[in-house]
């Protein structure tokens, strides 16, 4: 359908739905929900799933990133406009022919963004069957490979010490803090892909452990953080042999570490 073929009276009554269920942007989130349905019947059954508190992106099938439109399937992580900055770094040192990998990977919006700015031999991988299908669905047609396992025991052997950017958006909720998200990640998206441990640098920590085993001699590392968890992070990473910088968008409250080999 399109927003034309909707009797503007509907349209209005799903404005109105979906103002009172709470919606900010009623009438963008009306327009998006009458393009993506096929018919009324669809119409009235996306407008349901809506009001019902379900993430837009799950109700569309797809997320906005980067210009980019990423599929995301429910159960899948919905990727967050912040880290459209953790992409934007990495594209910095980003060289064409890389050898990029993007690590807990979810729906694959990280990989595509890059593939989608730079020629690269593109990697992804994630633990959960339901993101692994899904990023096929987006990297697939821009020649990358995804693999299905716990980080980095889901690369193929032939990666190690080949890794030029390693790009890995893990969990970093602190398990205690869940319960303070917003609904629509509290009770939509597997808390597998929001609970970062106690201090919410438990995954970040694993990845790092091992990075300097998968890197290549110049490779760089991109993670995001919390402003609060930078400092700490920017320790793990010293710890294990790299060097690490903070970068910071005020407008997108995004706190990215780059990490590189020391010396």
């Amino acid at each position: 359908m399109t927003v034309a073929s909707v009797p503007s009276a509907n349209l209005g009554a799903i404005i109105s739905r979906l103002r009172a269920a709470g919606c900010v942007f009623a009438e963008d989130e009306a327009a998006l929900i009458a393009e993506t349905a096929r018919d009324a019947a669809e119409l009235e059954v996306l407008t349901e799933r809506r009001v019902g508190g379900e993430p837009l992106e799950y109700v569309l099938g797809w997320a906005s990133f980067r210009g980019l439109r990423i599929a995301v399937d429910p159960g899948v992580f919905i990727p967050r406009r912040r880290t459209e900055f953790l992409v934007a770094e990495a594209l910095r040192v980003t060289a064409p022919g890389a050898v990029v990998v993007d690590l807990c990977c979810g729906s694959g919006a990280l990989g595509a963004a890059v593939a989608a700015e730079q020629q690269v031999s593109l990697h992804a991988a994630d633990i959960e069957p339901a993101s692994v299908r899904c990023a096929a669905r987006n990297l697939t047609p821009a020649g990358g490979a995804v693999y299905q396992g716990d980080l980095y025991d889901a690369l193929p052997a032939e990666l190690r010490g080949q890794i030029d950017v390693l790009l890995a958006n893990v969990p970093y909720v602190p398990t205690e803090e869940i319960r303070l998200l917003p609904a629509e990640a509290r009770l939509y998206e597997p808390h597998v892909t929001l609970d970062g441990g106690p201090d919410g640098l438990s995954l970040l920590r694993r990845v790092v452990a091992h990075a300097h085993e998968w890197l290549s001699p110049r490779g760089h590392v991109f993670v995001e953080v919390s402003e609060r968890q930078a400092p700490l992070a920017c320790g793990v990473f010293v710890e294990h042999g790299l060097a690490a910088e903070v970068t910071v968008d005020e407008e997108l409250g995004a706190n990215v570490v780059h990490g590189t080999y020391l010396g």
